[in-house]
């Protein structure tokens, strides 16, 4: 096993190490080479066709007991927020694409607890038989629409929603389809289907609902063909006339928009991590290549402005690592502030594509080849500027809180 990067975290008990380590050491031998496979796959079919790596990697990932760690309520809270940090970091490091369908695996978890359905609880909860989760939000008219919670289009009845539910006798019916940007949405068992549910408040009146996929009414096309986080499933969801028992409505309009705001502040406080993670990756890559790469009669790390380059790129990922994790450990004591999250996830996404470009320029022609690592990296960066809310419009909302 190689040894993690060095890491000036301090207070890291030997188990907390010992916890880094192990998830590192997956992230080397199974992540990295299985995102390097899938990413390679021509048709998005075969990410997830029966006998793809994807399976083989969610089955070892559910030995690793990081969900149990996720679960644990007698685990200090600061403490179980930084080995989670931690966690995403070096799960990004091997393959942010597979970190991230890893992650969401028990996303439906708490949701489900909060129903109360036994039956739910039962088929949904059990660590062992796992299942796999999903976060329904977005749809095709409205990216940003649906996080515009600081907008005043958010409560514009004006706006017709994609996807919609209503009351029927003690069911509810959900019509319409989610956005192709649902991660995990192909091979998820279970949704967490945010939609609207009063149209009169326009998308502040949605409610949250637990919807099995394999309900009739729901279908899935392939996942989506993309440029860059190819080893992640992502896709539409269509609802046809999908009926689901009222106990499947776990939230409705008076705290949508408290939950969507808890919800974004979490999820993009995780996305900070994971990029720091991602960020590191091209930063060693090129750190490595410099000092085998000979130009000049010498490797290019003698070279001053080689050197300099580097020390640049290093300062960045410990900048925006020391940001994730200060926000991650704020998070857990108390109610988020959705503007630290926020700024964790553009400040971190942006220095990510930064450092992977900077990678490339240092790898010069070789880094546009597929024979070496950092044009995947790069592709996976970009994507991440756009996901989870686009930078641009998570920042016209986090500026609203300022």
């Amino acid at each position: 096993m190689t040894t993690v990067g060095f890491d000036i975290e301090v207070g890291l008990s030997d188990e907390d190490a010992a916890i880094r380590d192990t998830t590192h050491q997956f992230a080397e031998e199974v992540l990295r080479p299985a995102g390097a496979a899938l990413d390679q796959l021509s048709d998005t079919a075969d990410v997830i066709a029966p006998d793809s790596i994807l399976w083989k990697v969610h089955g070892q990932y559910s030995q690793l007991g990081i969900t149990e760690l996720q679960l644990d309520e007698e685990m200090d809270p600061l403490r179980k927020a930084r080995l989670i940090a931690i966690i995403n970091e070096e799960l990004a490091w091997g393959d942010v694409g597979l970190a991230i369908s890893l992650g969401l695996c028990g996303f439906h978890g708490p949701w489900v607890q909060q129903s109360n359905d036994p039956e739910l609880i039962e088929r949904f909860c059990s660590l062992d038989l796992p299942t796999i989760g999903c976060w329904a939000l977005t749809e095709p008219d409205h990216g940003s629409d649906t996080v515009a919670l600081t907008e005043a289009h958010f409560s514009d009845p004006a706006l017709k929603p994609n996807c919609i539910a209503h009351k029927d006798g003690d069911s509810y019916v959900i019509q319409g389809q989610k956005a192709a940007w649902v991660s995990n949405g192909p091979i998820a068992d279970l949704a967490v289907v945010f939609c609207t549910l009063d149209p009169s408040q326009g998308f502040k009146g949605g409610g949250v609902f637990l919807v099995p996929l394999d309900l009739p009414g729901v279908t899935r096309p392939k996942p989506l063909d993309k440029l860059g986080q190819r080893s992640l499933p992502q896709g539409e969801i269509f609802f046809d006339q999908v009926r689901v028992p009222e106990s499947h409505m776990v939230l409705g309009p008076d705290f949508y928009a408290i939950a969507l705001e808890m919800m974004l502040s979490h999820a993009n406080a995780a996305m900070g991590q994971l990029f720091v993670g991602l960020a590191r990756a091209a930063y060693e890559h090129a750190v490595s290549y410099a000092k085998e790469r000979v130009q000049g009669g010498v490797p290019i790390f003698e070279h001053q402005a080689v050197r300099a380059r580097l020390f640049k790129m290093f300062s960045k990922v410990e900048a925006a690592r020391s940001l994730a994790r200060r926000v991650a450990l704020f998070n857990a004591g108390g109610a988020p502030q959705v503007h630290y999250s926020i700024a964790a996830k553009t400040y971190c996404t942006n220095t990510c594509f930064e450092v992977a470009s900077e990678a490339l320029q240092i790898y010069g022609g070789n880094g546009l080849s597929r024979e070496y690592p950092i044009e995947k990296l790069l592709r996976d960066a970009r994507a991440s500027m756009v996901e989870d809310g686009c930078n641009e419009f998570l920042s016209i909302v986090g500026g609203a809180r300022l």
